[in-house]
């Protein structure tokens, strides 16, 4: 009988052990991507300032309507001059924190352009100021009162 304990305690031990190397390998990607998230990120923030040292006029982009959640994050962005973090926009628009990455997704997805800046490896993001005055001048997003009011 104690051959046979010895023995499941043998087997479950190296079970543990598989299920720690898996841990630490998951791990080690996990940190992979994020590096990669930084990279990829700073590789945006220079195309921008590729863009932006053109000096090219902005034309009126074609933006798809926005839905309700999305028009929440649009209005903190808009009315914040500052770079936010997701964090941030989750507080400012009384919006899950998780929701927040795929709205801001779908809002780069449907052309709302943003600035994006990382300090102490967390993202940052703020309205294209361009794309900011010519939303002012000929309310793009159709924004109205009521969406202020919300």
């Amino acid at each position: 009988m104690k051959k046979e304990f010895t023995k499941i305690k043998k087997i479950l031990e190296e079970h543990l052990a598989t299920i720690n190397d898996n841990t630490s390998e998951i791990q080690s990607l996990f940190d992979y991507l994020q590096e990669l998230e930084i990279k990829i990120d700073k590789f945006s923030q220079r195309i921008d300032q590729l863009q932006l040292s053109q000096e090219l006029p902005l034309s009126k982009p074609n933006i798809s309507p926005l839905d309700h959640t999305e028009r929440k994050i649009f209005l903190v962005f808009y009315t914040e001059d500052s770079p936010l973090s997701y964090k941030e926009v989750s507080i400012k628009a009384d919006i899950p924190f998780s929701l927040v990455p795929d709205c801001v997704s779908s809002l780069i997805s449907k052309g709302i352009p943003f600035q994006r800046s990382t300090f102490n490896n967390q993202l940052f993001l703020k309205l294209n100021p361009g794309f900011k005055e010519l939303q002012a001048k000929e309310n793009i997003i159709n924004l109205s009162l009521q969406s202020f009011i919300e």
